[in-house]
């Protein structure tokens, strides 16, 4: 399921920031993001960047979690900047706070190349069931559909 999302991620923020998952389970997502193209203009990592980052690991987490029954969709994060990320790579490890039916939280600690935390997230995603009729990110059809059979007729 990972796959088939950051396949869909082109020409997406995720694309334009950067962004690169580099482990990733419900319980636990890391995720690289560059300085450079994400800073504001005193020359420091834009703090919108950490919430972009860390909003993206916690709802990746949150949608492998209740795949492929639902879809999330996020309805709260909140960021604290501890210090400023002038250059580099920073690294976000997003770990589940709590994976449930209705609700998925994640805590996002964003670090710089020495290790020292930026920036400290929390990002909560609402759980919604998929319409029967909702495309599915693998390219499977969607649930109750009438696909043709493979040798049938579609005229």
């Amino acid at each position: 399921m990972l796959d088939a999302v950051l396949r869909r991620s082109r020409g997406t923020l995720i694309e334009r920031m950067g962004i690169v998952v580099v482990e990733a389970s419900p319980q636990r997502m890391v995720a690289t993001m560059p300085v450079e193209g994400n800073m504001q203009v005193m020359g420091l990592l834009h703090g919108g960047a950490s919430c972009v980052l860390a909003e993206t690991l916690g709802s990746l987490g949150s949608m492998l979690h209740v795949w492929p029954d639902a879809s999330v969709v996020g309805t709260d994060i909140n960021a604290t900047h501890h210090r400023a990320a002038t250059s580099g790579v920073v690294t976000g490890v997003a770990t589940a706070i709590t994976l449930g039916r209705t609700l998925c939280s994640h805590e996002v600690v964003i670090t710089d190349e020495e290790g020292r935390r930026v920036c400290t997230a929390r990002i909560t995603n609402l759980v919604r069931p998929l319409p029967p009729d909702a495309p599915r990110l693998d390219g499977s059809p969607a649930r109750g559909s009438s696909a043709p059979q493979a040798g049938g007729s579609s005229a």
